[in-house]
């Protein structure tokens, strides 16, 4: 008797719960793995945050499993050829040598975690890591980021293990909508080695003054994290989710769900 082929990398718990809320997909997803429809389907089947807390790994597992597709333009004006790492994968592919490096990742890597937000530099939601510097990915050129290292949304996790940042936006409820949320999250991973770093900002007391690391305030939190814009107005729950990655200790969750459970 022939076995039958096992979804990768899913636990006993994802995997049951796969089977309760979507049985019709089952026999698909296990012939050609999960796709974002069907992780769509499965906000539209409960309809709450709840599946967020619970199979946001199986969000992280469709970035590792779907390998990069580079996305065959119909026409290239001014191209030059670019090579680059992106989440720990070298790309080499011909770009416009106009093209940012949000519309490569979005409309050439299929890399749609990093959001289009104002497309002026203005919301933070296009925020990626570059080199271990935050950038505003809308106005970075493709072309400046040759032979250079580039960490999006979809290469923070390591496995089936979110990190620490990404759960701590969970436990916090650091998001509603959820559309500035990768932006604020590879945002606060990098301030995190800023703050490591000893580097400045503009409610530092001192700038002269350069320590080997920063214990950071809520208010520090705050001025670091002003280009990341949130309309859904978590900014509360956003500084607690940092706070408790920055501190030695675990800060208490302060929301609940509608019977009173944490």
């Amino acid at each position: 008797m022939e076995e039958q082929p096992k979804l990768p990398d899913l636990s006993e718990a994802e995997r049951n719960a796969l089977e309760e809320l979507m049985p019709d997909e089952m026999s698909e997803i296990i012939t050609s793995g999960i796709k974002r429809r069907h992780f769509l389907k499965l906000f539209a089947v409960t309809g709450t945050s709840v599946l967020a807390a619970h199979l946001l790994g199986i969000e992280q597992l469709m970035a590792r499993s779907m390998p990069i597709e580079q996305q065959a333009p119909m026409l290239i004006e001014n191209g030059i050829n670019l090579s680059f790492k992106v989440n720990g994968s070298t790309q080499r592919l011909t770009v416009d040598s106009r093209m940012t490096l949000l519309d490569t990742l979005r409309e050439r890597l299929n890399l749609t975690g990093s959001k289009k937000g104002c497309d002026h530099g203005q919301c933070g939601a296009c925020t990626v890591i570059v080199d271990d510097q935050r950038v505003l990915s809308c106005l970075t050129l493709a072309a400046t980021c040759e032979d250079k290292k580039v960490t999006t949304i979809e290469g923070l996790a390591t496995g089936n293990e979110l990190h620490p940042m990404q759960a701590s936006f969970i436990k916090h409820d650091g998001f509603q909508c959820g559309y500035c949320t990768p932006g604020q999250i590879c945002s606060a991973v990098a301030l995190m080695d800023e703050a490591n770093n000893g580097d400045a900002s503009y409610v530092t007391a001192n700038v002269r003054k350069k320590s080997k690391s920063i214990k950071l305030s809520d208010e520090e939190i705050r001025e670091r994290m002003s280009g990341n814009i949130c309309r859904c107005g978590a900014y509360p729950n956003i500084v607690d989710a940092i706070r408790e990655v920055h501190g030695d200790k675990a800060v208490a969750q302060v929301w609940q769900f509608a019977d009173g459970t944490i």
